[in-house]
Order: structure tokens, then C-alpha cells, then sequence
């Protein structure tokens, strides 16, 4: 039998599936041919689900830890006796320490809606320490937001009919594979593909030209580009008078960044520059999808909003096939009666989620006694990770994992409550790479004893004697919740509710090009001078200067990157044994320069490092990198590699705006493992 279900991974796709269900058991997973976006074919990583589901390791019972913490010696014990011990040491902890003592840390395991917010009425109503969800998007959210304000962008499938597509930090052929049918269509039509990347990864190799620029010098690329189309008078002056202003002010700050300049920076030759800009400039509707790649510097707030100017520049908007694309969808909203925000305590403590690892070790008043992990693995996820496993040992911290695999985070745990999977569970899907939403409802009982993160919730929820209506609602009334707590958002208006509860996609009423609309800054137009940013101490106006890993110099000279991998999304995945065993474990990119110089060679063992940690990976020799960077694919759990995981690298600075993790800003050395 076969059962519509939607894909909740990370990934903007949100891919519609159809899973064969045969006595119970998961047999195949393929993509649904009906839904409208993502067309019946789905990523080498859906297809491995029914081992996701039904793998031999997964954790079907409650836990409770026997040895020490980390070595992964648990006993199997009853949900009664383990609901008990959480709830216990909840009590034990407000008492003793206050509830701020508990710090919940959960992110985007589980895309669903219901099950994703399900845990936040319970910390609210305890007064816990918020979690500030900053470790993805924020930064790319405020740049962008800053230029062209808030909402959807322009939606994917109008570059089919672009002549010009840039795809600028999205490897789109692994992280948004659904876009690639809409860009080749366009170059059927005679479209070109730029990709800006500072590595070769499979969508730049696709590329009719590939930008190969250093690190964290987006927007000095971007501003040398608009320096080309001011004075070689590519603009859309009618467009630039009525809907945009600070054009006076962006056209002095452009006259600072010549292409010659940019160049240096970038590491480009200054023609390939030049032949970017006037190729955006003079395209009948060029197109920009931005990844998150940019953002993910100390300032990729600036970087993002920087790219984001370039269509008004040229009016790009108001092109058929023209535009630019960051996020889409945007409905159903978050439900206040599920998430309970009036329940928590007023100055309640906020817990930065990138600084997890300060707050397991040197926060105090109060200090954190219990840590609650739910859809996270950030042992393997959380930058500075040597802190958060150091954090993570402490024996006065009672840790609770809700976890379908034993993940590095697991490990650690006191008490591990095991999860059901996505498609053991009902909730609403909404996503940011197309304007679909759906529900999907379950297609098998949870596996074991296992039990959904709803379920889980409430179950501590009446143990803790919590009796609002909140903590006894159903799947189905949750989602009917959101639904009726997004009747007035204006992209809810007309949806077919009947065919989004029988669990067909439905489309929101978003306008392919949302920009035509107008433009959600302050001041409605397009700001290249921001009032806003300047109210925050920030520069208002667009800046190319790079900002670096001040732990960098001679010692530490190369740039270290880690996008993901093709066949992992952040963590996951890595508990599928047969996409783990084709991953070949951890591999570093090495330029033949870079290798050569420290007597590197192809397959050799090499650690890499910093002050902050060190990693163990096999080297690959390419010259798909540059020499000054080493690339490090996806994450790989350190409990089933060789390693200590690439997040060792990382820091817990944050970016100018957004205040994200600063992913791709670090600076390392290699050498042979010995």
C-alpha cells in the first residue's frame, strides 16, 4: 500500500513523498509525482528512509545512563519510570537553582510545525531560559530584509524564464535540488548559469562560469558589480527615482569599490568582474538565488543585504523571469495557543543558541543544571563543540536526549527518551524553497516503544500537575489550531482547506513575483541607505570590507569551510549505515599547492586545526578548492569516524546582524596525522 507523507528535513524542497507500507514495515520511499513543485523525484537521501525508520540501531526503548557519562552504557527502563526521572529532576532543579536553571535546545530536526513547537509551551509555563534559534538563517534573514524587506522572494520556477541565472552560495544540485530543472530549462531557452562559490562543488561544475572568490568578499564582489552598472549606466533610472531610496549615497559608496579593487580582494582577475557585471546588466531578466554560504561570515548580514540590492539596480522585478530568491512560503504562522508565549515569566533569561557551549561551562546566576535536547544533535552541530562536550560531561548537569539514533549528543545523556520518526507522526508542513503547504498524517505506528515529541510533552506536562488546554491537545487539533490562527494571513486567502486536510499540497496565495507588490522595508521602497541599520550603530549604507577569524595570521593561514555533503543535511543522516559507508568518513579538500607544501598527499590521514580544536580527515587533493582553503564536507559524527568533528574549528562569535553563527569564518593549518 502506498501513503502520501511530506519529507520534514532541513531543506527548502520539503519534498512530497509517497511511502510503500507492507505488514507494518517501510519497504520504499519515492517522491510524489502529483506534487506540483517537486514533481515525483526526490534526493539519494529520501530514498534511504525506510533505514532511517527501521534501522538496527535505532533506539526504541527509554534509557537511563549506568557508566560514565559519554561512554554510552545505558539500561533499558519503562516511559513511567523515565517521565518520572525528568520530571523529578525539573522539580528538583526550579527548586533549588530556579527555572532559569533549565536550558531547553532543540532546532530544526523535525520541520513539522506541530511536533517542532511542541516542547515550548512546557518551558514557557516552567520559565526555563529561552533559546535564542539563531544558528541558521538569521543573519542572511536580516541582510536581506534590510534592503528589500520581509516576506517571500521570488518564486524558483519564474528563472525558467530568465536569461541570466547567478547562483550565489547555493550548491543548488545538492541543498535545493528541485530548483536545478527550472535553471535548465532556462539555458535550453539560451540562459546563462554564473555561479559564485569559493569552491567547485557539483553545481559550480554545471556552470557556464564559475567565480571562485575567497571567502567572505560576497559583498566586495557585489559592489564592484554595481560599480560597473553606475558608471557604464546600466540602470533603470525611472524604476531607481519612484521605488528605491539612498541611490545618491550607494553611487558614492559604489565609486570606492572599482572592479581593480574588488579583485585584490576577492582574489578575481579584474575582467572576470567586469564580464559579470555587464553580463547582469545588460540580461533581458537576470536572476539571483542566494544561499546561505555569504551569510555565514562575521559579515554576512552585510554581505546578503549587499547581493540583495543588485536587481533594483536594474529593475530585475519586474522582468518575467527576473528577481531574486532567499526565502519563500511564509504560511500557515506560528499558533500563539500552541507555543503559549504568555505563559512564561516576564525577563525571562535568553540563552544565545551559538553559545551553547559558554553556557554548558561558564554561565552562572543561575548556571545551567538541566539541559533538554530534543530534534538537535549540537555535540556534533554547535560551534566550539570541544566546549559543548565539555559542557556535556559535567556530572552536576542532568542532561535529557529525545533521540531516534545513540548520536554523539546521546551519549551524554542521564535519561534518553527515543522518538518517533516524521513518519510515525502527523503535522503541517509549510517550507522556504516553494509556496506549498500540506499535511501529512502517519503511515505506520511508532516503531517500538518509541513515541511522538507531542506525546512526550505533554506526558511531563501532567506530571509536572500542568493543566492548561495545551497540554492535552491532539495532532489533529493542533494542526487545526494553525489553520485557524492563519485564517487571516492574506497568503491563506482562498487556500482549498478540504484538499490540504485530505493531504494534498495546496498552494498559498503568494504572487510569483511578491516584489511587484512593493517592497516591506520602513519605507516601502528598496533602501540602499538604511535609516533602520543606522538607528543600530551599523553602517546604512552597503560595505565590501571582508572581516576575518582574528585567530588567523601565520599561525593559522587558511580559510576553513564546511558545506554540506551530498549525501548528509547538517548531522543527519550519518545514522544511515549504508549512506554512512558511502560517504567514506571524513575528507578535507586540499589545493596540490597547499598539500605540497606541508608533504601532503592524496588519501593520507591529516589533522586539521586551530586553537580551538582539531579534526582528523583523508585528505583529497583537488584542485576544486583554493589554495588558501581547505573544504570540509557535511558533519560527521565523531562517535563513527575517525575525527573529532569539524565544529571543533568553529567559534561562538557572532555575525554583524542576525546574530548567527559565523559558520565559514575560520582560520586553520594542516598537517599529516603522524
Amino acid at each position: 500500500m502506498w501513503k502520501r507523507a511530506v519529507c520534514t528535513k532541513d531543506c527548502p524542497d520539503t519534498c512530497g513523498l509517497l511511502v510503500q507500507v507492507e505488514d507494518g514495515i517501510i519497504t520504499r520511499v519515492k517522491g510524489d509525482p502529483e506534487h506540483p513543485y517537486t514533481q515525483g523525484f526526490i534526493c539519494k537521501k529520501g530514498a534511504r528512509f525506510p533505514e532511517h525508520v527501521h534501522g538496527a540501531a535505532r533506539l526504541t526503548s527509554p534509557l537511563k545512563r549506568t557508566g560514565p557519562k559519554g561512554s554510552g552504557e545505558f539500561s533499558p527502563i519503562t516511559w513511567d519510570e523515565a517521565l518520572d526521572e525528568v520530571a523529578a529532576n525539573i522539580r528538583r532543579v526550579a527548586d533549588e537553582f530556579g527555572p532559569e536553571a533549565i536550558l531547553p535546545y532543540s532546532y530544526a530536526g523535525h520541520m513539522g510545525m506541530v511536533h517542532r513547537n511542541s516542547g515550548h509551551a512546557l518551558f514557557n509555563k516552567l520559565g526555563a531560559s529561552q533559546l535564542d534559534y539563531t544558528i541558521c538563517g538569521p543573519a542572511a534573514t536580516a541582510g536581506f530584509n534590510a534592503s528589500l524587506g520581509g516576506g517571500p522572494s521570488t518564486e524558483i520556477q519564474e528563472a525558467a524564464k530568465s536569461d541570466l541565472i547567478v547562483i550565489w552560495g547555493n550548491n543548488t544540485l545538492v541543498t535545493n535540488v528541485h530548483a536545478w530543472p527550472h535553471f535548465t530549462r532556462a539555458r535550453k531557452n539560451g540562459a546563462k548559469i554564473i555561479v559564485i562559490d569559493p569552491y567547485r562543488n557539483p553545481t559550480a561544475r554545471e556552470a557556464d562560469v564559475h567565480l571562485m572568490l575567497r571567502p567572505g568578499t560576497d559583498a566586495a564582489l557585489a559592489l564592484a558589480v554595481m560599480h560597473v552598472l553606475i558608471n557604464e549606466d546600466m540602470l533603470d533610472h525611472d524604476f531607481i527615482r519612484s521605488s528605491t531610496i539612498g541611490f545618491d549615497r550607494l553611487k558614492e559608496r559604489a565609486q570606492q569599490w572599482p572592479p581593480a579593487r574588488a579583485a585584490e580582494i576577492c582574489d578575481l582577475t579584474e575582467a572576470e568582474i567586469v564580464a559579470f557585471a555587464r553580463a547582469y546588466g545588460t540580461a533581458r531578466a537576470p536572476y539571483i538565488r542566494t544561499g546561505w554560504g555569504p551569510a555565514r561570515q562575521l559579515a554576512g548580514g552585510m554581505a546578503m543585504r549587499t547581493i540583495s540590492l543588485l536587481p533594483a539596480l536594474v529593475n530585475a522585478f519586474a522582468k518575467p523571469g527576473g528577481g531574486i530568491t532567499r526565502s519563500l512560503g511564509g504560511a500557515p504562522g506560528k499558533a500563539p495557543s500552541l507555543i503559549r508565549d504568555d505563559l512564561r515569566p516576564a525577563n525571562t533569561r535568553t540563552v544565545n543558541m551559538v553559545h551553547l557551549g559558554h553556557a554548558l561551562t561558564e554561565l552562572d546566576d543561575p548556571p545551567v543544571k538541566l539541559l533538554y535536547n530534543y530534534l538537535s544533535n549540537p555535540a556534533a552541530v554547535a560551534p566550539q563543540s570541544a566546549q559543548v562536550m565539555a559542557g556535556l560531561a559535567r556530572e552536576d548537569l542532568f542532561t535529557v536526549v529525545q533521540e531516534m539514533y545513540m548520536t554523539d549528543t546521546a551519549r551524554f545523556a542521564d535519561v534518553i527518551l527515543p522518538g518517533a520518526s516524521f513518519l510515525e507522526v502527523g503535522d503541517l508542513y509549510r517550507c522556504y524553497g516553494h509556496n506549498y503547504v500540506q499535511i501529512a498524517r502517519p503511515v505506520i505506528e511508532p516503531v517500538g516503544h518509541s513515541r511522538p515529541t507531542l506525546d512526550i510533552f505533554q506526558g511531563l506536562a501532567h506530571r509536572l500537575g500542568y493543566t492548561e488546554e495545551v497540554f492535552s491537545l491532539t495532532e489533529e487539533q493542533c494542526i487545526e489550531r494553525l489553520l485557524a490562527e492563519s485564517a487571516d494571513s492574506p497568503y491563506m486567502a482562498g487556500v482549498d482547506l478540504d484538499a490540504l486536510r485530505r493531504g494534498e499540497p495546496v498552494r498559498l496565495n503568494i504572487p510569483a513575483n511578491p516584489f511587484a507588490e512593493g517592497f516591506r522595508t520602513p519605507s516601502g521602497k528598496v533602501e540602499f541607505f538604511s535609516q533602520a541599520m543606522a538607528d543600530q550603530g551599523l553602517d546604512p549604507l552597503p560595505d565590501g570590507t571582508p572581516v576575518r577569524d582574528p585567530e588567523g595570521g601565520d599561525l593559522y593561514p587558511l580559510e576553513y569551510l564546511t558545506p554540506p555533503h551530498p549525501l548528509l543535511l547538517n548531522s543527519a543522516f550519518n545514522e544511515v549505515e549504508s549512506i554512512r559507508e558511502r560517504t567514506g568518513g571524513p575528507r578535507v579538500l586540499i589545493h596540490p599547492e597547499t598539500a605540497a607544501k606541508r608533504g601532503i598527499t592524496q588519501g593520507m590521514t591529516v589533522r586539521v586545526f586551530n586553537g580551538r580544536g582539531r579534526n582528523t580527515a583523508r585528505a583529497e587533493v583537488t584542485e576544486d578548492t583554493r589554495p588558501d582553503l581547505l573544504v570540509a564536507e557535511g558533519l560527521h559524527w565523531p562517535n563513527q569516524a575517525p575525527g573529532e568533528g569539524s565544529n571543533q574549528l568553529t567559534s561562538q562569535r557572532l555575525t554583524d546582524m542576525g546574530n548567527t553563527c559565523a559558520f565559514h569564518c575560520n582560520r586553520v593549518e594542516v598537517e599529516p596525522a603522524g
